[in-house]
């Protein structure tokens, strides 16, 4: 039988004709890929363990290999017996702590009754807790989603649709920061910026305009007649826990209002009564037009908002926007039974008074260790640790001596406990961070000796 090779008609494959028929098999191209990829394979089956790369998962995320049984407030127990200080509270999620008695008695009511009936229905749940949170915030409407990149979605929907509704639907592109991170979605990974988040997935989704953090004059330049508004997180979390000044966010309000553009702000990590205020923007006496909520609103159950002025979400009337899970009843019945206890009198005021106590302990550490500790930021319970080595390698050693932590760009190591903590967790967590320095200091001092 004659067979004859064509010219590759992909990069993937090319085409093998015989007998009249066309086959498919790989282009050496694509014979490098997969070989490159296997051993990509072989290199994480090594670093991570063989066990983990058995399992039926996307191998998207470095997962430690640790497991936990039990948790109980700010700690948590492994399978293996071993106690974690949790200070990465689900990176930001677990506001309440681990198993907090009034979620887990407010779920088991909750889970006793319709769990889901759509919103084609009326879903008291979801009515009651929005209206809490308009009451705490500048919110007139609120939109419920499932987690931090749908809301922030939604936020950008209704920046766009406010323009369009008023006669100006080229008004679409958001200014945002570089730095920022607002979620995994193609819109909101664009909005973000990053390129290790954007490879791969194609080309940009159009209407972001990026300038350095905290530069006025280059939001000042980067407004068009395309402008919608500026979007920002006024606590970076994955960006390093870089915190926008709050005579930045005044001004910015202040352009906004001139320019008629809208403030749509990205709490999804700092809101919810972590720095010691229900929203983060409340330190500059700044109010949005837009926010965007999840992590803590939930307490560990997936939940998002999306708060707007009645002004800034006149476009999104009927159609306009939809989810078949947000606002459904379990996840609106544990919000509100978050905002039982965040919203309850001296509990914010409690955040900062403990915030402050951790940041005077890190300085301590700071002060002590100025071979490994560069800078101390944040707010409230939202601290980041700007180290001078990898910070991988201080998250390693602080859990080895039993904390956990959350990693961040700018080579920051995240530090967020659940906001019920108390003065002996703080204590347990700053001695297991001055073990690790001491851990990590030592071969330094060796080196010198030598």
């Amino acid at each position: 039988m004659h067979a004859s090779l064509e010219r590759p008609r992909n990069a993937g494959f090319m085409d093998l004709t015989a007998g009249g028929e066309a086959l498919k098999i790989p282009s050496d191209a694509a014979l490098k890929r997969a070989a490159l990829c296997f051993s990509s394979f072989q290199n994480h089956r090594r670093e991570h363990g063989a066990g983990l790369l058995t399992s039926a998962l996307y191998p998207t995320y470095p997962r430690a290999d640790l497991a936990f049984k039990h948790g109980e407030g700010a700690w948590l127990t492994a399978e293996n017996g071993d106690r974690y200080l949790d200070f990465s509270a689900g990176v930001a999620v677990l506001s309440l702590g681990h198993n907090h008695p009034h979620l887990v008695e407010t779920l088991k009511r909750a889970a006793e009754a319709p769990w889901h009936v759509s919103n084609l229905f009326r879903i008291p749940q979801a009515e009651r807790l929005a209206q809490r949170l308009c009451e705490a915030t500048f919110a007139e409407l609120v939109f419920f989603t499932n987690s931090g990149a749908e809301a922030v979605e939604c936020a950008i929907k209704t920046a766009r649709k406010f323009h369009a509704v008023n006669g100006r639907p080229e008004r679409y592109r958001l200014i945002t920061f570089e730095g920022a991170f607002h979620g995994r979605t193609l819109a909101t990974i664009a909005a973000g910026g990053n390129a290790k988040y954007l490879e791969g997935f194609g080309p940009p989704i159009d209407g972001f305009d990026q300038v350095p953090f905290g530069d006025y004059d280059a939001v000042e330049a980067a407004i068009t007649q395309e402008t919608a508004g500026v979007l920002l997180e006024p606590i970076q979390g994955e960006g390093g826990l870089r915190v926008f000044a709050p005579s930045f966010l005044t001004r910015l309000r202040a352009l906004c209002d001139a320019r008629g553009l809208l403030l749509v702000l990205d709490e999804v990590q700092c809101g919810v009564g972590r720095t010691g205020k229900f929203l983060a923007c409340e330190h500059a006496g700044v109010a949005p037009d837009i926010a965007a909520l999840a992590k803590g609103l939930g307490g560990g159950f997936p939940l998002g908002a999306c708060l707007a002025t009645r002004e800034a979400a006149k476009g999104m009337t009927l159609g306009a926007h939809g989810s078949t899970f947000g606002g459904n009843p379990l996840a609106t019945a544990v919000g509100g039974a978050v905002l039982d206890v965040v919203l309850e009198d001296g509990f914010m005021a409690r955040v900062a008074r403990l915030g402050a106590l951790l940041r005077q302990r890190l300085a301590e550490l700071e002060d002590r260790y100025p071979s490994l500790i560069e800078e101390i930021r944040g707010e409230g319970l939202m601290f980041g640790l700007k180290t001078k080595i990898p910070n991988a390698d201080f998250a390693a050693a602080a859990r080895a001596e039993g904390l956990l932590t959350v990693l961040a760009g700018d080579n920051v190591v995240r530090l967020l406990p659940p906001l019920i903590v108390d003065e002996s967790d703080i204590a347990a967590a700053t001695s297991r961070l001055a073990a690790a320095c001491a851990r990590l200091a030592a071969p330094a001092e060796k080196l010198g000796a030598a």
